[in-house]
């Protein structure tokens, strides 16, 4: 898989969320993923929704995705920041 394709992915199955994927192998990840829905959640429930987005392509095209999860104010202090 693309990182594009796993930014696409996740993007689409949580509204209003925003996406970085990297990735060089084509089946080991890195994502920050930011959307108004982690609001209230445990780091674990955020993660299990991202990895819901993926489905079936987690432990298959996708061997591994090192995730980071925030809501939009974080996002916007991580990428002032870089």
């Amino acid at each position: 898989m693309q990182p594009e394709q796993i930014r696409s992915l996740i993007e689409a199955g949580i509204p209003g969320a925003r996406a970085l994927v990297h990735g060089e192998d084509g089946v080991h990840f890195e994502a920050v993923v930011a959307a108004e829905a982690f609001r209230g959640m445990s780091t674990l429930k955020q993660h299990q929704l991202v990895f819901g987005t993926l489905g079936a392509r987690m432990g298959n095209e996708i061997h591994a995705l090192a995730l980071r999860t925030c809501t939009p104010e974080e996002w916007q202090r991580l990428t002032a920041a870089g």
